[in-house]
């Protein structure tokens, strides 16, 4: 019965395993935004804080751009194969990582000069290792999300497996930022850091991840053909002539795409550039702890869609609407109060925003779920979008203060998603 049971949760394991790892190394590369700020940005002055955002931007770029090509890949050739492919992808931008710091210590002089800013080479490799980074991210969330959701593991329901494979994949977001100042820059000031300190840890993370790559194709990890339209449905579809919907046919998936491009938006602005407000206020004599501030945010994260996850009859609409109604409070506060406690304290509401979107987002939708996943996560690239908004808006008012109004504007979409667009 044991080994049953253990043959049955397998799959379900192993992509939960890799959602972990996604988690990690997202927020890994958010983290980075701070120290390459000081490592990569010490010649740029009048851009500065919008440079810092574009690494979050080159991240979510590999979303809008891969992602609905992904969810064609994997109606053609299955989950374990897309799967495999979206892990090689990730080896490679943790292989631009590295080869970003060899650049910062062999190469730091080389570079080039915009709007009167010194960007050196290493910026924009590792510019290019995010987008691949973000591209793997990408696809290996539109495998494991319809796959989770479907996967018929007994007694439990489908945001409730979403919630749990969240909750592990917020483990990693939450552990990050500590491995960031604890591990890469251990025992170095923030405004010493070196970029070249990144080597040994990339490293290191590649190999993890060339490891799990070549365990996962030794797995099983059975299709689940109900979620995609395989050929055998194409041509039963051409004997009745049947016409195959479009996709963007689903008003619930079409405006779940919209609502999820905002919710990462505000997201990934608390979440990256809550390090950058801490450090502003931390030059005017306040002590704040950045890295403090996301592991608490993240670890909002955590405990969130752990407690979710133990609730069986848990609605996604209701708990949308509620959890939404305390991320606007919160933010306000924070915002006219500057205090980033309140703040950091969002990421408990926000914990369970992506499993209920994304369930409600895809309901009904059968055999045009795998299909759906890749549009759905085009959605993320407002991750890429919203931080470098607040970054332009933070130079243009010299203040993070009350640039949170972009995430408050990002909220009410949410809200109304709750209210009113999530109906088929």
């Amino acid at each position: 019965m044991k080994s049953l049971s253990l043959k049955t949760a397998g799959p379900f394991l192993l992509l939960t395993f890799i959602y972990f790892i996604v988690g990690f190394l997202t927020t890994v590369n958010g983290q980075c935004q701070g120290p390459l700020k000081v490592a990569f940005l010490s010649g740029a002055t009048t851009m500065r804080n919008s440079l810092t955002t574009l690494i979050s931007f080159a991240f979510f770029l590999g979303y809008l751009l891969n992602s609905s090509r992904t969810g064609k890949m994997l109606n053609l050739i299955g989950y374990k194969r897309t799967l495999v492919r979206s892990l090689i992808v990730m080896v490679e931008g943790l292989v631009f990582y590295t080869a970003s710091a060899f650049c910062a210590e062999y190469i730091a002089e080389a570079g080039i000069v915009v709007n009167g800013d010194f960007l050196p080479f290493g910026y924009f490799v590792f510019l290019m290792g995010s987008f691949l980074m973000g591209t793997a991210a990408a696809m290996l969330q539109v495998v494991i999300n319809p796959y989770i959701a479907a996967y018929p593991l007994p007694d439990t329901s489908a945001v409730q497996r979403m919630n749990f494979t969240c909750a592990v994949n917020s483990l990693g977001t939450t552990i990050a930022p500590l491995f960031v100042t604890g591990i890469m820059f251990a025992g170095v000031p923030l405004d010493s850091v070196t970029a070249s300190q990144l080597t040994l840890p990339f490293i290191l993370m590649t190999l993890c991840i060339v490891i799990t790559t070549m365990t996962t194709r030794r797995l099983a990890l059975p299709d689940i053909e109900s979620t995609r339209s395989t050929s055998t449905d194409a041509a039963a579809s051409a004997s009745s002539n049947e016409k195959a919907r479009s996709i963007w046919s689903f008003r619930n998936l079409k405006y779940g795409v919209v609502t999820i491009f905002f919710y990462v938006g505000t997201e990934v602005s608390i979440g990256n550039n809550i390090n950058l407000h801490a450090m502003e206020l931390n030059t005017s004599g306040a002590a704040i702890s950045p890295a403090l501030l996301a592991t608490i945010y993240w670890g909002g994260f955590l405990i969130g869609r752990m407690v979710s996850a133990g609730i069986k009859n848990v609605a996604p609409r209701p708990m949308l609407i509620t959890v939404t109604i305390g991320a606007i409070v919160f933010i306000t506060l924070a915002m006219l109060t500057e205090n980033l406690w309140l703040l950091a304290a969002v990421g408990l509401f926000h914990s369970v925003m992506w499993s209920c979107v994304f369930t409600l987002a895809v309901d009904g939708l059968g055999k045009y779920t795998s299909r759906a996943s890749g549009v759905f996560m085009m959605g993320v690239f407002g991750g890429a979008v919203f931080p470098v908004l607040q970054g332009m808006l933070a130079d243009w008012i010299g203040s993070w203060q009350f640039t949170w109004t972009i995430a408050l504007v990002c909220e009410f979409v949410l809200l109304w998603y709750g209210l009113r667009g999530y109906r088929k």
